[in-house]
């Protein structure tokens, strides 16, 4: 398996504190039957102020360490890029950066306010040639009320990310349910960790697979958890989409006026 989210960067962000908590880390993932790690700090300016050249040497540091640890996971570049409306020109700065040095790249909305005009800064992305992949959208708060939006994107081709701790109900029953639905729904593209810590929010898959697995059968769970990720590492166009559903659930009717200002959310973020 490969988990193409998960903040094991040792003292960078809100993750791995230290090295010995990225090694346990990353042994529970090795345990679990993951291979290959993306290691995807936040990049939050004013917050965690991350650009791509440190976190590739980061990256090579930590994988050293775990290779004289003798644990068999192999790491790979990449940041949890939350929301900006510089995004493109800051990938193509070297500030943000894409998993494997690929056009994928994680893309983080605001947890509790539904910004304005997402879906154009999303399309812009995809014009400039990058396919975002947004971050576990089963928890973000406004999801009950925008979930058509959701799918509306990953139709477009903007991936989608659940966490695997939202499919076992460690995030509560509000992010499970939107998992199981999106899943059901095919419009997620990938599941993984977004771990942050060996003992809260450890990088566990094995019980989201089985969970998958029942709702979606054995060769989408693969696809999910192996074939997309290798896809996105390869920088390849060769996978196979989720399944569309033979009748998808009608979603509820957005509220007027939910969404806010791009420059508000920044603001209130910055605080």
């Amino acid at each position: 398996m490969i988990d193409i989210h998960c903040h094991l960067l040792p003292g960078i962000d809100d993750g791995a504190r230290h090295l010995d908590v990225s090694l346990e880390m990353a042994r529970i993932a090795a345990a679990e039957g993951v291979t290959t790690i993306a290691c995807t700090p936040h990049i939050q300016p004013g917050v965690f102020d991350n650009e791509a050249a440190g976190i590739r040497e980061a990256v090579q540091d930590l994988q050293e360490a775990i290779d004289e640890a003798g644990i068999a996971v192999t790491l790979v570049v990449g940041s949890d890029a939350h929301i900006r409306p510089d995004f493109v020109s800051a990938i193509r700065a070297g500030e943000i950066a894409t998993l494997n040095d690929t056009k994928f790249v994680l893309f983080e909305p605001p947890h509790h306010i539904a910004p304005q005009r997402m879906d154009d800064l999303l399309f812009d992305i995809l014009a400039a040639g990058y396919v975002p992949i947004v971050t576990h959208p089963e928890r973000l708060t406004w999801i009950s009320s925008h979930y058509e939006l959701f799918v509306r994107l990953s139709r477009s081709g903007v991936w989608m990310q659940i966490t695997a701790g939202s499919l076992t109900g460690s995030f509560g029953r509000g992010p499970k349910m939107w998992a199981e639905r999106m899943l059901i729904d095919g419009v997620v593209h990938v599941i993984a960790t977004d771990a942050h810590g060996a003992k809260r929010r450890p990088p566990l898959m094995h019980d989201a697979i089985r969970s998958a697995e029942r709702l979606v059968g054995p060769q989408e769970t693969r696809n999910l958890v192996s074939i997309r990720p290798r896809a996105i590492l390869l920088n390849s166009d060769e996978f196979t989409p989720p399944k569309a559903p033979c009748e998808t659930s009608q979603p509820p009717k957005a509220k007027r006026g939910a969404f806010w200002p791009m420059q508000d959310i920044l603001n209130r973020t910055a605080r």
